[in-house]
């Protein structure tokens, strides 16, 4: 974690340079951390619970560069690949800035970057990949949502569409990339490096509840409620959070109640070697990216002793959990971003887990308008 802090820290003028909205954080991509008072009163009353600890809501959401978690990984990983390939053609180690530069991104062309994505991770590994001058290349499952598809194009990338689920797509972007000395796999399901950068965000984390006066404690822990598909960002953030606060942090995963992938593969114990699809679950989800249907190997492994919990929620509980935060805080996060929203409530209901509630908001601000107004709608219906 101290590795990947650093880098990114070295590649901050770099990202200032290719995207000025990071300016206000020196090209660091990181979010604010927001209390939720009016939230937090609103699923008290319409639940019939006391959400025990203060309410917060981790703006993932509102990342820049690519509006989501992935950001953090996706982007690390695509910059990690960046500085192996320059450092070992010449490049100093000094003024990323100059990484831009004519000379580099001819180099940075020669190679392709392929993943394989319901989405978000897409975004923000094509969307780095492609500022950088790589041929960016993203495999999109079928629960690809299509503005995630058009706004990849529109910045340059080569969208592969399939009809199939999102391990399809990995599988074909991995064998697309073995076939070329050129080309670079991000692997979703395997890379330490994906995870490596989600768990800096506990760091960055640590330092925005200490400038608030909030250390957790054992008897009043930080509990995160984390959306969670085939297991990186949310696996990430709890190792993080395990190696600065122990047993004072607690990770908490929230997965469709139709694709509840990791949920099942640690409690068959049988990880990544079954599918939701085998005890009968659809796979299907309006929340994009919890639309997996097999866990990581290498995160449903870790976990095993680091994670606090999984729970379930059907797609008709998302909705109106997304229109109350819109009415309440003015907050509009994505659908799958939405999930983690219940986790307070559950926590109530359990009968404690007293202290400090933070519901890790995963993405949304890229979502269309348009988009946006039939999530809304929908959820106020339901409401």
């Amino acid at each position: 974690i101290d590795d990947a802090e650093a880098r990114l820290v070295r590649f901050a003028p770099l990202i200032q340079k290719l995207f000025p909205e990071t300016a206000g954080n020196g090209g660091l991509i990181e979010s604010p951390l927001r209390e939720i008072p009016r939230m937090r009163e609103a699923l008290e009353k319409r639940y019939g619970v006391k959400i025990p600890g203060r309410l917060f809501l981790k703006c993932d959401h509102a990342l820049p560069v690519a509006g989501s978690v992935k950001a953090r990984g996706g982007i690390y990983e695509v910059l990690k690949f960046t500085e192996i390939l320059a450092l070992k053609n010449g490049f100093d180690g000094r003024d990323y800035a100059r990484l831009a530069d004519e000379k580099w991104r001819k180099l940075f062309g020669r190679y392709s970057i392929l993943v394989g994505s319901t989405g978000n991770l897409g975004l923000s590994i094509g969307t780095m990949s492609a500022a950088l001058g790589y041929k960016a290349v993203v495999h999109m499952s079928a629960d690809a949502k299509e503005w995630k598809k058009n706004l990849l194009r529109s910045r340059g990338v080569t969208v592969v569409e399939h009809p199939a689920a999102y391990s399809v797509a990995v599988c074909n972007a991995r064998e697309e990339a073995a076939k070329d000395e050129y080309s670079y796999f991000v692997d979703d399901e395997h890379s330490v490096d994906l995870f490596l950068g989600y768990a800096v965000a506990a760091r960055r984390l640590k330092n925005q509840l200490e400038s608030l006066g909030i250390t957790p404690t054992t008897q009043a822990p930080l509990n995160a409620h984390l959306p969670c598909g085939v297991g990186g960002a949310p696996g990430g953030i709890t190792f993080g959070l395990k190696t600065e606060y122990g047993d004072r942090a607690r990770g908490w995963f929230v997965q469709s109640a139709q694709s509840p992938c990791m949920l099942l593969g640690m409690a068959s114990k049988l990880g990544d070697r079954i599918r939701v699809e085998d005890i009968g679950l659809s796979g299907k989800t309006d929340a994009d990216g919890l639309a997996v249907g097999r866990p990581s190997a290498l995160v449903s492994g870790m976990m095993e002793h680091l994670v606090s919990g999984i729970y379930t929620l059907a797609d008709e509980e998302m909705y109106p959990l997304l229109a109350l935060l819109k009415e309440t805080e003015d907050i509009y996060i994505e659908p799958s971003a939405a999930t983690c929203l219940l986790g307070p409530v559950i926590a109530a209901r359990k009968g404690g887990r007293e202290g400090l509630q933070i519901c890790w908001a995963t993405g949304g601000s890229m979502v269309p308008p348009e988009t946006a107004a039939v999530h809304l709608e929908k959820g106020r219906v339901m409401l």
